[in-house]
């Protein structure tokens, strides 16, 4: 295999694309895509543990997912996934039908997966068979590290009937999901709130005004949810009855936590651990000066970092049709 066409975390199969920049840019199965390694971050993969490979990996995908269709890693990204929980493996296992679901074209659409990659077969070249490729795609979406573990959330998802599987402990295998795995889907779904609101929980100053109406109300808009905004409610220690009843009312939740010289803001973590408990997703975002100083509660999440208004309004409007989907609401073309 050439040198060029190696996937720089998990040396494995890739391909290669151009760039001017100080980095990588390659289409790698293993990370479920493209993405782009900075030269600074390259060099320190090649220290990292497989642990943090698969930190690595997943934040790939949730950034894909969230409509980055090359997600750039820098030093800065290693460090963040560092502070990551370990997912559990309902979660995994959640993941793997969930990717299932993405890449069927019809209901019942069988996937091959080849294994050999770690049997001790012949070594995959580029470009992957289809098989080959589905099999890195998997240890990707399941946050694995090696073929054992794929195989013990296969074996859990067939035991429970979400999906059929022909060919265990062989190399060449397939699976399908069945109608309990799309009903399991369905139910990883059901908490989904039909509002047509967008809840934002951010720092009420003056400097943050042309953020709040010329990035983050706008973004919404754009998506297709209106905005509820609650300025003038601040709060220590609790949350206000009123921005209660307007979070369990939306739809999601943004969360900006850029914050003033006095720290962070109290309310905004408050606001999106309720909405959490409550199943409402948010969307966090954070003026790229600020980045350093998120709390490590939530710095383990992925965060739209930026540096002005319009493109605070770009990237959280490409994230909402993304992780939320349009909205009901008419939006102008964007």
């Amino acid at each position: 295999m050439a040198e060029n066409n190696i996937c720089a975390i998990w040396a494995t199969p890739a391909t290669t694309l151009p760039t001017d920049r100080d980095g990588l840019t390659c289409d790698s199965p293993r990370v479920g895509g493209r993405y782009f390694i900075s030269g600074s971050a390259a060099a320190v993969i090649r220290a990292i543990d497989d642990r943090l490979k698969v930190r690595l990996t997943t934040w790939l995908v949730q950034q894909r997912a969230h409509g980055e269709d090359c997600p750039e890693i820098t030093t800065g990204t290693i460090d963040e996934v560092k502070g990551w929980r370990e997912p559990s493996v309902f979660d995994r296992a959640d993941g793997i039908l969930k990717y299932l679901s993405n890449r069927a074209i019809s209901i019942g659409s069988r996937f091959q997966f080849s294994i050999e990659w770690e049997a001790g077969g012949e070594r995959f070249e580029t470009p992957l068979k289809d098989a080959q490729r589905t099999y890195f795609e998997l240890l990707a979406h399941s946050d694995s590290c090696r073929s054992e573990e794929l195989e013990f959330l296969l074996g859990y998802l067939s035991d429970q009937g979400l999906v059929e599987r022909h060919g265990v402990n062989t190399l060449e295998q397939w699976c399908a999901l069945t109608f309990s795995g799309y009903a399991r889907l369905e139910t990883l779904e059901q908490n989904v709130s039909p509002s047509s609101k967008g809840f934002v929980a951010m720092w009420f100053d003056p400097s943050m005004k042309a953020a709040r109406d010329e990035g983050i109300k706008p973004a919404i808009r754009l998506s297709g949810y209106e905005p509820v905004v609650i300025d003038e409610k601040e709060h220590a220690g609790r949350i206000d009855d009123e921005i209660v009843s307007e979070i369990r009312r939306s739809r999601f939740v943004v969360a900006d936590f850029t914050h003033g010289e006095d720290g962070a803001r109290g309310g905004v973590y408050y606001e999106v651990g309720f909405a959490h408990g409550l199943g409402i997703p948010a969307i966090l975002t954070c003026r790229s000066d600020k980045v350093a100083e998120l709390h490590f509660d939530t710095r383990q999440y992925n965060h739209i970092v930026w540096k002005s208004p319009e493109e605070l309004r770009t990237k959280l409007a490409k994230r909402i049709s993304a992780v939320i989907g349009d909205g009901p609401l008419v939006a102008p073309t964007r």
